[in-house]
């Protein structure tokens, strides 16, 4: 029981950084299903993408409200970005066998690999959200010079291909690429984040509805709910604190919970 209250609790948290941030929260919430909620990872992946999905929605429907979200380019990029999430989550993990046999006789499970890459993708992201970066990063609009067409559904596919395996949003992804390949401004980039993750995540969901019959919607709605005080909260707070600050303090935040979900499967090996 005081798991799951700590667990209610760090939705409040995920919620915060995606209304924050337009991602990053999203990582969270397989680790927060898993260890606070005692959910098998397998399924935490498929849980985490209705979740990050139905709350990412209502942020995006905030900021296309004030007009800061880029349907054009996030079609451009939902699309191929659905098409990886749902290919990785009715073909890929399925197939995935239960037990994997590497280096001689070591036994690696499937929710232990599933881990294991989520926690080096913890790493990265991590990285990119601490390491400090060159401002400006954009250009002006007169000088800038729009990347070839097919760059962006490329980049779609990829994240979505990844965030479908992980059972994030793809947030820490998405931003970097509206922001450097694309061009767009940091609030605009934040409100089309979340108009795509929600997107690629509720589709992507479907195809868990196929393989998965005992699904808790009960704790689902439950924890969206939650998650979306947290939303609204980190939205009204978006403009009263350093975006510098508050992404390096969350940098740090995942390179932790990272560095312990990966020292945690490596034990089990």
């Amino acid at each position: 029981m005081t798991l799951e209250f700590f667990g209610y609790l760090a939705s409040i948290f995920m919620g915060l950084s995606l209304g924050l941030l337009g991602g990053g929260g999203s990582i969270l919430t397989v680790p927060i299903l898993v260890y606070l909620f005692n959910i098998n990872p397998i399924l935490a992946t498929a849980y985490s993408l209705f979740i990050v999905g139905l709350t990412a929605l209502f942020g995006g429907i905030n900021y296309y409200s004030k007009g800061e979200v880029d349907l054009k380019t996030g079609f451009t990029f939902a699309i191929p970005s659905f098409i990886g999430v749902y290919l990785t989550r009715s073909f890929v993990i399925p197939r995935i066998p239960l037990k994997i046999s590497i280096f001689n006789e070591m036994e690696v499970t499937k929710p232990m690999l599933i881990m294991t890459v989520f926690s080096v993708i913890m790493l990265l992201a991590s990285f990119s959200m601490i390491r400090p970066k060159k401002e400006p990063i954009q250009a002006p609009e007169s000088s800038y010079k729009k990347p070839k067409f097919y760059t962006i559904p490329m980049q779609g596919f990829m994240v979505g291909s990844i965030a479908g395996f992980v059972g994030a949003g793809g947030g820490f992804l998405i931003i970097p690429t509206l922001v450097i390949l694309v061009g767009l401004k940091m609030k605009r980039a934040i409100g089309t984040s979340l108009f795509i993750i929600a997107t690629q995540s509720l589709l992507g969901f479907i195809g868990d509805v196929q393989h998965q019959v005992n699904i808790q919607w009960s704790l689902l709605f439950k924890i969206a709910f939650i998650a979306l005080i947290g939303l609204f909260l980190g939205i009204k707070l978006s403009d009263k604190f350093s975006e510098k600050l508050l992404k390096k303090g969350f940098g740090y935040f995942v390179l932790l919970m990272g560095t312990i979900i990966l020292i945690d499967q490596l034990r089990r090996m």
